[in-house]
């Protein structure tokens, strides 16, 4: 239908300065796959050019303006029909006129807060993405490109040991310890467990990392809990005064900083499960929250890049 002046009849497509060198990031998808984008950080510019490439050199395209757009998005999946935008910045690059050649507008926005971090979960998406538009007078063409953002930190100064006891009266008394409260991306869990009463036969005890995702207010309000990782840290019965060591490498896993009350739309958070189980298979537990901070902004003791 392009002789009536319908269609598509131009190609559009983003190039950012610096792709060749800037670094990626993996994003999973809602289907389970993952993807690679173009990785940037809060306050970093986004900048580069629109192309647009006629399909029929020589022809002629009349448009109302051509623009492009940086956006922030959140999905609640079980609200398609509304995306909640938290970030919008507009370019005009083009007035009204025609095209009568291949044409390439540069770009630039400059020092962007970038609040949030990209996120995939069960029952949300949190992402950035540049939209570039021409504008016609029945359809607009339109290309749309993602990038991933991470959030950074800096080394917490305080964070302290966690130190918990958990028991049955006069079966059970075991205490368990973490090296600290607060751990970034890649780091490790250090702990210990001490049995101080063992009155009951337990054969086996695991670790867990919980993701709790929840999403939504009020009665739409909705919780999705996630195994992350299982551990398994002990094999046979322990006797009293036994000292059972615990060492968990994060880097291996799928983990995201922790998000609380992002945009007043949802929530992320982490737990450590401890499971034990008797010799009749009955289970016992404790759970403690763990905080998992964002990408570390300096080298501390390990390299954190």
């Amino acid at each position: 239908m392009n002789f009536l002046g319908f269609g598509q009849s131009a190609d559009l497509d983003i190039v950012f300065d610096g792709a060749d060198t800037r670094k990626m990031a993996e994003i999973k998808t809602e289907d389970g796959k993952k993807e690679k984008y173009l990785l940037y950080y809060d306050g970093e510019t986004v900048s580069g050019k629109v192309n647009v490439t006629l399909k029929k050199p020589g022809s002629k395209l009349e448009h109302q303006g051509i623009k492009i757009e940086l956006i922030g998005q959140i999905e609640l999946y079980y609200d398609r029909g509304n995306h909640h935008e938290f970030l919008s910045l507009v370019k005009e690059l083009a007035r009204p006129g025609d095209l009568i050649q291949n044409s390439s507008y540069p770009f630039e926005f400059a020092n962007v807060e970038k609040p949030y971090e990209v996120y995939v979960g069960s029952n949300v998406r949190l992402r950035y993405f540049l939209r570039a538009t021409v504008v016609r007078r029945l359809s607009d063409i339109i290309r749309e490109v993602d990038i991933a953002v991470h959030t950074l930190c800096s080394y917490p100064e305080v964070n302290s040991p966690i130190k918990m006891e958990v028991g049955i009266e006069d079966c059970l008394h075991i205490e368990f310890e973490y090296n600290k409260s607060k751990y970034h991306l890649k780091d490790v869990i250090v702990g210990k467990i001490y049995f101080l009463l063992v009155r009951i036969k337990i054969k086996h005890m695991e670790i867990a990392i919980i993701k709790r995702e929840t999403t939504g207010t009020g009665p739409n309000t909705f919780t999705e809990n996630e195994t992350i990782a299982k551990y398994e840290i002990m094999d046979g019965a322990p006797v009293r005064g036994e000292s059972i060591p615990i060492r968990v490498f994060l880097a291996g896993y799928d983990l995201t900083p922790a998000m609380r009350d992002i945009n007043k739309k949802f929530s992320v958070k982490y737990f450590l499960n401890l499971v034990l189980m008797d010799t009749e298979d009955r289970r016992y537990f404790k759970q403690q929250a763990i905080y998992f901070s964002a990408r570390i902004l300096h080298n501390g003791p390990t390299n954190f890049t």
